[in-house]
């Protein structure tokens, strides 16, 4: 019987180590699970960057990385979104910087009237003014990446030529915008976007101030056949991850995510423009919108009503210790620069 045994142990050793040398190597290897967070609905922009992240994380990863999406609030909202990527609510999030005037104040300066004429300049700019100030309140996250949206521009029911078209003109607008055009002398209306159009209708607004892919969107065009540019404000928006995931990734992942950042601001910038640009293009065609350039003696008139909001900002900076004019001045290099190439 022992010898039965002892013969019998040569191949039970045999098999397991046949069995351990034939594993597939991969067969162990599970996937980082990644969830990102989001706060406005699926179909807009913000939310079609973070699943063309997603997709180009993944692939560059060869799957070793898999990203769960999930947009229009389910995981994270608005508000919420910094602090809940900070505890680890969420993996990553999507924030509008623009949501919390006083927490943000460096890359916020984006926000003030300083004439960008579209998103993928103002995205490079905001991107190389985070990299080069790196400001205290992302200390506690890992930033992907940065971007704006495209610059605020007025539609209304009737034409706006001069600042006194726009005189007490009730307008729905929000954050910055409002205030710029209270500025201008138009009376700024607050209420949430899709609540703007039935307003509208009912003539309690005459028109709105926001990106101009809202007329195609959420179908402004019908209703608003007069759009003056003015390249007023744009809103910075932030991608962050929990510092804590972000030191438990393996390196090659990491360059994966770092090699992005910048690529990523950029394609969300020209990918907002390009959806811009058909908006305008489809409500000229279906509605015969009229797009109206305003004069530079007119626009000089716009920028000098608007200076104190600037003036405002430099002076809350300055009281915050931070280099408040040296900022402004990088913001106008950088938005230089990008507009040149």
């Amino acid at each position: 019987m022992r010898r039965k045994v002892l013969f019998l142990l040569p191949g039970i050793f045999l098999a397991a180590l046949l069995a351990i040398t034939f594993i597939p190597a991969n067969a162990s290897a599970q996937p980082i699970k990644l969830s990102y967070a989001n706060f406005p609905p699926a179909p807009t922009f913000p939310c079609v960057q973070m699943e063309r992240w997603k997709t180009e994380v993944q692939n560059r990863t060869n799957g070793k990385v898999s990203v769960d999406t999930y947009p229009g609030g389910t995981l994270l909202d608005a508000k919420n979104m910094m602090d809940g990527v900070i505890q680890g609510q969420a993996d990553i999030g999507c924030l509008c910087m623009a949501y919390q005037p006083g927490r943000f104040i460096v890359t916020n300066a984006l926000a003030l009237p300083l004439g960008f004429k579209n998103a993928a300049v103002a995205s490079l700019t905001l991107w190389d003014i985070y990299e080069k100030y790196r400001p205290e309140e992302f200390s506690k996250v890992k930033v992907l990446a940065m971007f704006a949206c495209a610059p605020a521009n007025i539609y209304t029911t009737k034409p706006v030529r001069n600042l006194e078209d726009l005189r007490g003109m009730e307008l729905r607008a929000s954050g910055g915008v409002a205030e710029v055009l209270k500025a201008l002398g138009a009376t700024p209306v607050g209420m949430p976007q899709s609540e703007a159009p039935e307003a509208l209708q009912k003539g309690i607004v005459k028109g709105a101030a926001s990106s101009l892919e809202t007329l195609m969107d959420f179908k402004y065009a019908e209703l608003c056949r007069y759009v003056t540019m003015f390249n007023g404000p744009v809103y910075p928006f932030a991608v962050v991850m929990n510092m804590s995931k972000w030191n438990s990734l393996p390196k090659d992942v990491q360059d994966v995510m770092d090699n992005l950042a910048k690529e990523q601001s950029e394609w969300t910038g020209k990918y907002m423009d390009d959806h811009v640009d058909r908006s305008i293009e489809w409500s000229k065609k279906n509605y015969n919108i009229e797009i109206i350039n305003l004069s530079n003696e007119e626009m000089a008139r716009w920028d000098k009503l608007l200076e104190p909001i600037t003036d405002k900002w430099l002076v809350g900076a300055r009281d915050k210790g931070l280099p408040a004019d040296a900022i402004l001045k990088d913001i106008k290099a950088f938005k230089e620069y990008h507009s040149s190439k």
